[in-house]
């Protein structure tokens, strides 16, 4: 499936369950919001878009912590997990994708290496959950483009679609 055929039934997924959907980005810069948004009557169930780039971003419009960022970093399971909150509760949705991670081609480590995406998908009423992927260092174009297919795959996992 393309991703346009996941946003589209992602979409669907939302609509049949009367419920409205938000994203929170740093990595993909708004790719996952326009895929869904793409998309011609996804105003019933897109609420919003958060591009949180920077780290005074992440803070600001979606809650995260200070001291997450100092400890973990903003590419972490713990960063990811307060920004999918934070969407969820800065908006109408009652679920919100998040994603960070590190598309290169610099800005990697040993630790944290270019093609580590986190993902965080929080679903009203249920716990936070938060899962990493590693898509190597294929390039940026890449890598920006899975991490929207595994984005929209999550979101139909959370909605039971899949």
């Amino acid at each position: 499936m393309s991703n346009a055929e996941l946003a589209n039934t992602l979409l669907q997924a939302c609509q049949q369950r009367g419920i409205m959907l938000a994203t929170a980005e740093s990595c993909t810069g708004g790719l996952i919001i326009a895929a869904l948004t793409d998309i011609a009557g996804s105003s019933a169930v897109i609420d919003r878009g958060f591009i949180t780039y920077s780290n005074e971003a992440k803070m600001e419009m979606l809650g995260v912590s200070t001291a997450t960022l100092g400890a973990h970093g903003a590419v972490s399971r713990e960063t990811v997990l307060e920004m999918a909150a934070g969407a969820l509760a800065h908006s109408q949705a009652k679920i919100a994708l998040a994603v960070t991670g590190i598309a290169g081609p610099g800005g990697g480590s040993a630790e944290k290496p270019i093609g580590l995406v986190w993902f965080g998908i929080a679903l009203a009423g249920q716990p936070v959950v938060a899962e990493q992927q590693l898509f190597g260092h294929k390039g940026r174009e890449f890598i920006r483009h899975e991490t929207v297919r595994h984005a929209l795959q999550l979101g139909l996992r959370a909605l039971g679609e899949r």
